[in-house]
């Protein structure tokens, strides 16, 4: 009997402990957090915003800045958001999907894991962007 409670205890226990962990960073994500990720444009250079493109997941539009023929900014003021879900993707893909721009100086950038339709998305419309700027992409 004593062995059979002990086991019984010890179930419950891993089973609370299970259910009560969180997978997530645990930061709580809001809009503005979302809009703050991406690098907003400076204020010198000329300023193309890329079209706004549909995804399964919601709108995305790209926004950068030039200046001598390299782009110096990157915003996105369209995303997928809304949701918890959303927020957090945007949150961690879009700091990624910018770095990655700047970097390139291109639209021929990674998808960013567990994004795929707004790394999609961001780079259809950047591309919008960069051929408003009579930039290669």
């Amino acid at each position: 009997m004593r062995r059979i409670s002990l086991w019984l205890l010890s179930t419950v226990a891993v089973l609370v402990l299970l259910f009560s962990y969180r997978t997530s960073t645990g930061a709580s994500l809001t809009s503005e957090t979302v809009a703050a990720a991406p690098a907003t444009p400076a204020a010198s250079g000329e300023t193309y915003t890329g079209d706004t493109v549909q995804t399964q997941e919601g709108d995305v539009q790209v926004v950068i800045t030039v200046e001598n023929g390299k782009i110096t900014a990157v915003s996105v003021p369209v995303h997928p958001s809304g949701s918890a879900r959303h927020d957090e993707i945007s949150a961690r893909a879009l700091p990624q999907l910018v770095e990655a721009t700047l970097a390139a100086q291109s639209a021929g950038i990674d998808s960013v894991s567990g994004a795929t339709y707004t790394s999609g998305g961001y780079r259809e419309s950047l591309q919008s962007a960069l051929d408003q700027a009579g930039l290669a992409g």
